[in-house]
């Protein structure tokens, strides 16, 4: 049995699957429902960028995990 714990909001995942139930995005763990959060969150930014760039899209993904996890949420 694997346990592993999320990365923002420290939530404990017994068996987890990767890419069902947890995620790995820029260096962090992420379970389900912090990841549709953070998706949530950064979707009307992305959607008012135009050109879109992966540099800028990256950039802003790993900003906002690395708030996350300093305040325990997204």
């Amino acid at each position: 049995m694997q346990v592993i714990s999320c990365d923002i909001c420290k939530k404990k995942m017994d068996n987890p699957v990767t890419d069902r139930t947890f995620y790995y995005i820029g260096g962090y763990g992420l379970c389900e429902a912090c990841k549709d959060n953070l998706e949530y969150s950064i979707k009307p930014t992305i959607r008012n960028k135009e050109p879109f760039s992966m540099e800028w899209y990256r950039k802003i993904l790993g900003d906002s995990l690395e708030k996350a996890t300093q305040k325990g949420r997204i």
